[in-house]
C-alpha cells in the first residue's frame, strides 16, 4: 500500500486544519474534531497525530501571537503544506473511485 495513505484521524485533521485556517491549533482542533465527527480525542492523540503528520510532509507549524487569554502564552498553528493537498486529493480520489464501484451506492 502506497505510504501517501492517510488513517480516517489522520484524514479528518488534516481535513480540519484547512477548514480552520488560521485557528489551526490542538485545542480548537480537538473541540472541533468532537463538533464534526461526535466523537471524543484525546489532546495527546491530537498532538501525536498532528507531530506525525508534520514529519511526514503534510503540515507546517509556526507559532502565533501571545495571548492576553492565555497568560502571555503563544499557541502553536498548523497549516496544510502542498503535499498535504495532494495526499488528501489523492485519499478522496480513491475513496470516491471505490465508492462508485460499489453495488447499489454507485452514483451513475
Amino acid at each position: 500500500m502506497n505510504e501517501s495513505r492517510l488513517g480516517d484521524f489522520e484524514e479528518v485533521l488534516l481535513l480540519l486544519v484547512g477548514i480552520l485556517g488560521d485557528d489551526a491549533y490542538a485545542f480548537k482542533l480537538e473541540d472541533e474534531y468532537a463538533a464534526q465527527t461526535g466523537r471524543s480525542s484525546s489532546i495527546g492523540a491530537i498532538h501525536s497525530t498532528l507531530t506525525r503528520l508534520e514529519k511526514k510532509g503534510y503540515l507546517d507549524s509556526y507559532m502565533g501571537d501571545p495571548s492576553a487569554k492565555r497568560g502571555g502564552r503563544r499557541k502553536r498553528i498548523y497549516a496544510i503544506t502542498a503535499l498535504g493537498h495532494r495526499v488528501l486529493s489523492d485519499n478522496r480520489n480513491l475513496k470516491l473511485a471505490l465508492w462508485n464501484q460499489f453495488p447499489g451506492l454507485a452514483k451513475n
